[in-house]
């Protein structure tokens, strides 16, 4: 069972120290959203570049570049870390397929852009968020959702890879339920089924650490 994630007055002091130079706080971070971008990287990376590079792989390099370019962000609360994480993790999917196209397909590079890139990861984490959708919104819940978003994908991480790649597809891929069964090789039926299953898993998890 995983354990319940630090609180917002915990990540905004370590949000402050990483800011002011510990690696040690910008570590502890980057732990705590590790599985989060590695969901949102494998949504992303297409079946040409992820032969070459594993979402693992591009969350070290996004690990790395935090590193160097902390100095750079000027946010201070949860919300604004994670949109630079993840406009940090855009600039990397987008050099990471221009190395991977061919030269006659250069064109597409303007279709790579990293304002796109950035869009597209967005919205990613606004169709997770919905995986919650029916829960009651009070202005605590509210205040929480970076935190739930977290613990989700913390979650989905401890699932079998079949409940996985349902959800991912569904939600953060942005598939109709058709596309989703031609990706897994599922008839319609048994791909609704398997998704309900992992969906009910997932909130029974929620449940348990109090955030349905």
């Amino acid at each position: 069972m995983l354990g319940r994630p630090l609180d917002s007055t915990a990540v905004t002091e370590l949000i402050q120290q990483a800011q002011g130079g510990s690696t040690e706080s910008l570590g502890k971070l980057l732990d705590r959203y590790r599985n989060y971008l590695k969901f949102l990287a494998s949504s992303r990376i297409s079946a040409l570049v992820r032969v070459r590079a594993g979402s693992s792989d591009v969350v070290q390099e996004v690990g790395l570049q935090a590193l160097k370019s902390i100095g750079q962000f000027r946010g201070a609360t949860e919300k604004e870390f994670l949109a630079w994480l993840r406009s940090v993790l855009a600039s990397r999917l987008s050099r990471l397929m221009e190395q991977h196209v061919g030269a006659e397909r250069r064109d597409v590079r303007r279709e790579l852009r990293v304002e796109a890139l950035a869009h597209d990861l967005e919205n990613s984490t606004v169709r997770l968020e919905e995986l919650l959708a029916d829960r009651v919104e009070t202005p605590s819940s509210k205040l929480i959702k970076e935190e739930t978003i977290v613990v989700v994908t913390d979650i989905l991480a401890s699932l079998s890879r079949e409940y996985r790649e349902v959800i991912c597809l569904r939600h953060l891929e942005g598939l109709a339920f058709p596309q989703v069964a031609e990706r897994l090789n599922r008839s319609p039926g048994a791909t609704r089924m398997l998704w309900f299953r992992a969906i009910e898993l997932l909130r029974n998890e929620l449940a348990e650490k109090g955030f349905v």
